[in-house]
């Protein structure tokens, strides 16, 4: 066996232990509220044209629009 398929999980065990690195994970944390924020603005927006714009269009739309501030003001919250 290669020594890539060793590292390789195999059970479900193994992958458990690792979700608990991931919901400790700074990053990961960062990627769920990122997330969050923009599943609402795909919502909103959705509402507003009264069909689904689907999550690519809202990713993107949110990017342009609204990540930078976001981050901002989470930084400012997180820092305090």
């Amino acid at each position: 066996m290669s020594e890539e398929k060793q590292d390789m999980p195999n059970s479900a065990s193994d992958t458990c232990s690792n979700h608990g690195f991931a919901q400790r994970s700074t990053l990961y944390q960062e990627f769920l509220a990122e997330r969050e924020e923009i599943l609402r603005h795909k919502w909103l927006e959705s509402e507003k044209l009264g069909k689904d714009i689907g999550f690519e269009r809202a990713l993107l739309d949110w990017i342009r629009k609204h990540r930078q501030n976001w981050r901002g003001a989470r930084n400012v919250k997180l820092n305090k």
